[in-house]
C-alpha cells in the first residue's frame, strides 16, 4: 500500500476537500445500486471544480484510474471501479447562472435535480427529466446516464434537453462541448479541440449508413454512445450530445448547459385497471394515442407490496378499486384543466371501447379512476417513483434483481415481449416484477433472483442472453433508461453489429487514449456475470452472530441480522435534503459516512469480515455511527425499510460488550435509577449548570459539552398521591408517568391527569410490585447498548401494566420516544403474546384523545387560549404514523390556527445534543428548518413540541419556551373555567 499512501499525500497536500484512503471510506463508495461492489484506491471530495480537475491530473499522473460520482444510484454499475472516485455531490452542487427570459440555466454536476427545480419554481420553470431518483440524483450523473424520466413521452431524454457541456478531457484540456457547424468555422477552441471535433464529425460522416441502420428506432435508446448525434443533418451537430450518456468515459464535465420549461400548472390522472397484464400492456399503444404526457404502469407485486406499507396504504386504497392484475396511471397535463378534465372522459370512454368496464358476469371491475385532487396526485406519484425500492422491500433472500431492467420496444410489441419474457423467467424458476413507463414500451423488469446463489448468477445470465435477443427481433433497444454500465456493455455487439462497436471504441481511444476515465463501461467490459465484481462475491460469509434484540422477521444468519443490514440495497433515498425527516444528519454534513445508506453499507462490510476483525464494535464503526441520532425515519421513510435506530442498538451492545461503557452513557443509561436520588439533592446535583469549573470537569471526563445546559433537577418530582383517579364508572385508562416528564417537568403529567380527568376517564397510575423504582421503558439504557438493563425495566412495566391491558385498559405516554418503546423495541426484547398485547394497547396522549373524539366518547370544555399554535413533530411521532393526531387534538382548541413546521429531526434526540463530540452537529441539524422557522414565528404564538429533548433545543435555540400539548388543552380548560366563572383566576 506504499504506492496508495504516495498518492494520498499528494492528493492532500494538493486540495482542501476530503481524501479517503482507509477501508471504511472506500468501502462506502464501493457500490451503487448495482448488485455490484469494487473497492476503489481512494475518494476524493473536492471544494471546488480547479480541484476536482487538478485531484484528475495526480490521478492519470500516479496511473490511476478516475471514476466521477454524484449520488450513486446507478443501476448497473457505472460508478464503481478499482482507481479513485472523485465525489461531485458535497460542494459541487451550483446554478452558474439562470436566464429565465430564454428558459436556459447553467448548472455544476453535482446538484440534485430536486435542489435545481425548487431554485426554478419561483420563476415558473423546471427541468422536465423527472427521473423517479430526483431526491438524490445529480444532473451530472444524469447527464452521464442519459437519464429520461416518466414524462420523456413529453419533454424527451436527457439528451434532448442538454444545450451544451464544458469538460476536460483525461489530458487536462477543457473544451466545451455544443452545437458546431461541420466545417467547424468561427469556432472558439483550441486546437486540440478542432481536431477532435472533426475526427468525430468525419466518423459521423463515413458511419452514416451503418448509424442509420443498426441504431434502434425508439425513443428510449440510450446505450453505447451517441454518435448517431455526428451523423450530417441540416442544423449543427450538438457535441455535448456524445458526451450525454458517455457513463463519464469520455471526459471530466464541470457544467452543463440545460433547457428548461413551464411549469406544470394543471393535472389530472386516470387509474385504468385490467383483469390481466396483457390487457394492460396492449392498451397502453391505444392510450397514448389521447396525448398524455405519461402512462405509468403498476402490476400486482407491487400494489400489493404498497398496501403492506403504511405511507402507501391510504394512496392505494383511494386509487386502486377491486384486485386488478396491472393498472395503468395516466396523466394530462395541459395548461387548461377544462381540457384536462375532457381528455379524462375521453380516457374512460376508451376504455369502454376497450371493452374494460364493469364486468357484470364476473363481477369486475376494470374502468377508469379519476384522480383531481392534488395531493392524492402527489401521492400517486410518490408512490410509482418509489416502485424500484417498494419491489426490493421484499424481506426474503431473493430480491428483484437489475440487469434485464429497462429494455424498450416499439409499443405494439409490448405485450408480446412482456408475456414472452415471463415465460423466460418461468423456465429459470423465477418470476419478474415489472413496472414503470408503459407508454414508451420501457418497462422495468426484476427476476426475483438470489445472486449468493451459483444457480441463480448463471439462471441471470441465460435470461439477459434470451432477453435481449427477443429485444433485437423488436428492434428495441436493450439500454431504454439506465445506461450500460457492467450490465449491459457487454452485449453492444449483439446489438449494434461489430462496426459500430469498434467505432465506440475508436470514440473511447480519441477521446481519452491512456484508458483514464471509468474504464470498463460501453467499451471493453468485464463479463456481468463476473462474480468477483458482486457485491455478494462467491467468497461472501457473515458468520454466526449472537444478538441482543429479535431480528427474525429478516432472512439470512446472525438471527436475521444480516437480512436486515442487506436490505439496504443503495437506492440512495436517504439522500433527500428536503421533505420527511431521513436523514438529518446527511442534510447537516453532506457525507456519505453519515447518510443510512453509508452506515447501512459499512455494517455489511463489517459483518462480512471485509473491514477486518472486530470491526463491528470498533472505533471507526462507532465514528460512523456517531451522527446517527436514532430518528426512526429511516425505518418509515426508507422504502427499503432499513431500520438503522434499532441496527445501532445492536452495534452499541457489541461495542459495550467488548469495550464496556463510558461514563457519558453511564450517566445516560442510568438516569431513571438515580433520577429520585439526585432529585432529594438537586440544589447540588444541579451546581454543574452555574459553574464554569464543573462545566469544563464534566466535558473533560464524560463527553457533556460545557456549552450545554443540563435539564435541572426538581424536588418535586411527579408523585401521585393515589394510585387511581377520577369516577368509579369511568372508562379506565392508564398514565404512564416518564422518567423525563416525571423528573424534569412534571407540569405535563399534571396537565394531562387534568384533561382526562375533565373528560371523565377513571385514570390508573399503577405502580410495580417491588416498589423499587417508578416504571420505567428502558429508552436510556438501549442508547447506551445497556440491552440486558433495558430488558429487566421493560420487564418490571409489562409485569405491573398486564393485568390492565388484558381486560383493554389503553396506556397513555406523554413522551413519545418513551410510549413508542412499548410499540417497537419492546418486540424486539419480548415476543410473548403478554408483551404483544401491551405493544397494541400503548398510545401517546394525542392519538388516544383523537381515537374517543372520533368514536364521540370526548366532551372537553375548551376556551380560547391563542390565535395560533406553531407545532414541532417529533421524529418518533412521524415514524410511527403518529403526527397527524397531534394536529387534530390541537384543533379541539377553539380559535386555535394550527400551522406545522415543517423540519426534520431538532438535533437534540436525546441525549446526542448534549454531546461534547455532537453538540455542534446538532445546532445544525436544528438550524436547517426548525429554529429558523420558530425565530419567524408569531411572538404571541404558541409552541408546541411534544418531545422533552425538542423542547430543550427549541429553548436553548430561540429563547421560546415550547409546551407539550397536554399543557395547551389544561390551559384551554382553565380558560373556559375563568371565562364561566370571572371570579376564578386562570392558571396555566
Amino acid at each position: 500500500m506504499k504506492h496508495a499512501s504516495s498518492l494520498e499525500q499528494r492528493l492532500k497536500s494538493q486540495l482542501t476537500g476530503d481524501v479517503f484512503f482507509d477501508a471504511f471510506n472506500r468501502g462506502r463508495y464501493a457500490t451503487d445500486a448495482s448488485f455490484y461492489q469494487i473497492m476503489p484506491a481512494g475518494v476524493v471530495v473536492p471544494r471546488t471544480i480547479d480541484e476536482a480537475l487538478r485531484a484528475v491530473a495526480i490521478v492519470k499522473d500516479d496511473g490511476r484510474v478516475v471514476t466521477p460520482r454524484g449520488g450513486g444510484t446507478s443501476q448497473c454499475g457505472q460508478t464503481v471501479n478499482d482507481g479513485v472516485v472523485i465525489d461531485f455531490s458535497r460542494h459541487l452542487n451550483q446554478v452558474v447562472s439562470l436566464d429565465v427570459e430564454n428558459r436556459t440555466c447553467v448548472v455544476e454536476p453535482g446538484i440534485v435535480l430536486d435542489d435545481l427545480n425548487r431554485q426554478l419554481r419561483k420563476h415558473g420553470l423546471w427541468f422536465p427529466v423527472d427521473v423517479s431518483t430526483a431526491s438524490r440524483a445529480t444532473i451530472g450523473g444524469m447527464a452521464g446516464n442519459n437519464s429520461c424520466g416518466g414524462r420523456s413521452l413529453r419533454y424527451g431524454t436527457m439528451r434532448d434537453n442538454t444545450l451544451s457541456m464544458e469538460a476536460a478531457l483525461a489530458d487536462g484540456t477543457l473544451l466545451r462541448f455544443g452545437e458546431v457547424p461541420r466545417d467547424l468555422s468561427n469556432l472558439n477552441a483550441p486546437d486540440a479541440g478542432l481536431k477532435l471535433f472533426r475526427d468525430m464529425l468525419d466518423l459521423g460522416e463515413r458511419e452514416a449508413a451503418e448509424i442509420a441502420d443498426k441504431f434502434p428506432k425508439v425513443q428510449r435508446r440510450v446505450g453505447g454512445y451517441n454518435i448517431d448525434a455526428l451523423v450530417p443533418r441540416n442544423a449543427p451537430n450538438n457535441m455535448a450530445h456524445l458526451l450525454v450518456g458517455s457513463e463519464g468515459t469520455l471526459a471530466f464535465t464541470t457544467q452543463v448547459e440545460l433547457r428548461l420549461w413551464p411549469v406544470i400548472r394543471n393535472k389530472a390522472l386516470g387509474v385504468c385497471h385490467f383483469g390481466s397484464f396483457y390487457e394492460a400492456m396492449d392498451a397502453a399503444q391505444h392510450l397514448v394515442k389521447l396525448r398524455p404526457i405519461a402512462v405509468e404502469l403498476v402490476d400486482r407485486t407491487m400494489i400489493a407490496l404498497g398496501r403492506e406499507i403504511v405511507m402507501f396504504q391510504p394512496i392505494i386504497s383511494a386509487a386502486v378499486r377491486g384486485d386488478p392484475d396491472a393498472i395503468l396511471v395516466v396523466e394530462f397535463a395541459e395548461e387548461d384543466q377544462v381540457d384536462n378534465l375532457s381528455r379524462l372522459e375521453q380516457l374512460g370512454e376508451l376504455m369502454a371501447d376497450l371493452g374494460f368496464g364493469w364486468d357484470n358476469r364476473r363481477r369486475k371491475w376494470g374502468g377508469v379512476v379519476e384522480i383531481v385532487e392534488p395531493a392524492l396526485q402527489a401521492g400517486i406519484a410518490d408512490f410509482r417513483a418509489a416502485g424500484l425500492n417498494v419491489m426490493m422491500s421484499m424481506k426474503q433472500e431473493g430480491k428483484p434483481v437489475s440487469f434485464v431492467e429497462d429494455c424498450a420496444v416499439p409499443l405494439p410489441h409490448l405485450a408480446d415481449y412482456t408475456e414472452r419474457l415471463n415465460a423466460v423467467f418461468a423456465r429459470h424458476g423465477t418470476r419478474g416484477t415489472m413496472y414503470a413507463h408503459a407508454s414508451e414500451g420501457c418497462l422495468h423488469v426484476r427476476p426475483v433472483l438470489n445472486l449468493k446463489l451459483e444457480k441463480d448468477v448463471k439462471a441471470m445470465r441465460a435470461i439477459a442472453e434470451e432477453a435481449f435477443e427477443m429485444v433485437r427481433e423488436y428492434k428495441g433497444s436493450h439500454s431504454g433508461e439506465h445506461g450500460d454500465g457492467l450490465v449491459r456493455s457487454e452485449f453492444h455487439q449483439a446489438m449494434f453489429g461489430a462496426r459500430i462497436v469498434a467505432d465506440f471504441r475508436e470514440v473511447k481511444q480519441r477521446f481519452d487514449p491512456g484508458n483514464t476515465l471509468n474504464p470498463g463501461k460501453i467499451v471493453d467490459p468485464p463479463r456481468m456475470d463476473d462474480r468477483a465484481l458482486f457485491r455478494y462475491a462467491p467468497d461472501y460469509r457473515v458468520g454466526e452472530l449472537k444478538t441482543a434484540l429479535d431480528w427474525s422477521a429478516y432472512p439470512g444468519a446472525g438471527g436475521g441480522f444480516q437480512g436486515a443490514v442487506e436490505m439496504c440495497n443503495n437506492n440512495g433515498a436517504c439522500r433527500k435534503i428536503e421533505g420527511g425527516v431521513m436523514c438529518p444528519s446527511y442534510r447537516a454534513t453532506r457525507d456519505e459516512k453519515d447518510v443510512t445508506r453509508g452506515r447501512a453499507n459499512t455494517l455489511r462490510l463489517a459483518i462480512s469480515g471485509q473491514l477486518g476483525p472486530d470491526a463491528l464494535a470498533s472505533d471507526e464503526m462507532m465514528e460512523t455511527l456517531k451522527l446517527c441520532v436514532s430518528c426512526k425515519a429511516c425505518r418509515h421513510e426508507c422504502p427499503t425499510g432499513v431500520d438503522m435506530a434499532k441496527m445501532k442498538i445492536e452495534v452499541l451492545a457489541a461495542r459495550a460488550a467488548t469495550h464496556g461503557v463510558s461514563l457519558r452513557d453511564r450517566l445516560v443509561g442510568y438516569l431513571p435509577r438515580y433520577l429520585d436520588l439526585a432529585s432529594r439533592f438537586a440544589r447540588i446535583a444541579n451546581w454543574r449548570n452555574n459553574s464554569a469549573l464543573l462545566r469544563m470537569l464534566l466535558e473533560k471526563f464524560a463527553g457533556i459539552s460545557a456549552r450545554r445546559s443540563l435539564p435541572a433537577f426538581r424536588r418535586d418530582t411527579f408523585v401521585a398521591g393515589a394510585d387511581v383517579f377520577g369516577p368509579a364508572d369511568g372508562r379506565e385508562v392508564v398514565l404512564f408517568a416518564d422518567t423525563f416528564n416525571r423528573g424534569y417537568e412534571r407540569e405535563n403529567l399534571d396537565a394531562a391527569l387534568e384533561v382526562l380527568l375533565a373528560g371523565g376517564y377513571r385514570v390508573h397510575l399503577p405502580r410495580p410490585a417491588d416498589r423499587a423504582r417508578p416504571l420505567c421503558c428502558g429508552r436510556t439504557f438501549l442508547s447506551a447498548g445497556l440491552v440486558d438493563e433495558a430488558r429487566t425495566e421493560l420487564d418490571r412495566l409489562v409485569a405491573t401494566l398486564a393485568p390492565f391491558t388484558a381486560r383493554g385498559v389503553p396506556i397513555i405516554g406523554l413522551e413519545p420516544s418513551c410510549l413508542l418503546t412499548l410499540r417497537d423495541e419492546l418486540l424486539s426484547l419480548r415476543s410473548d403474546e403478554v408483551a404483544k398485547n401491551l405493544s397494541a394497547h400503548a398510545l401517546l396522549f394525542e392519538e388516544f384523545l383523537v381515537r374517543e373524539a372520533e368514536a364521540g366518547r370526548l366532551s372537553l370544555p375548551l376556551g380560547v387560549v391563542a390565535g395560533k399554535a406553531i407545532v414541532h413533530g417529533h421524529c418518533h411521532q412521524k415514524s410511527f404514523g403518529a403526527f397527524r393526531p397531534v394536529e387534530k387534538v390541537l384543533r379541539l382548541v377553539p380559535d386555535l390556527n394550527v400551522e406545522t413546521i415543517e423540519s426534520s429531526c431538532c438535533g437534540m434526540a436525546g441525549a446526542f445534543g448534549y454531546g461534547a463530540d455532537t453538540y455542534q452537529a446538532s445546532l445544525d441539524m436544528a438550524e436547517l428548518s426548525l429554529l429558523p422557522a420558530i425565530r419567524r414565528a408569531d411572538p404571541d404564538a404558541l409552541i408546541v413540541a411534544d418531545g422533552t429533548s425538542c423542547r430543550h433545543q427549541i429553548m436553548d435555540g430561540s429563547g421560546r419556551t415550547p409546551l407539550h400539548v397536554a399543557r395547551v388543552l389544561a390551559m384551554s380548560l382553565n380558560y373556559a373555567k375563568s371565562s364561566s366563572n370571572p371570579s376564578m383566576p386562570a392558571k396555566e
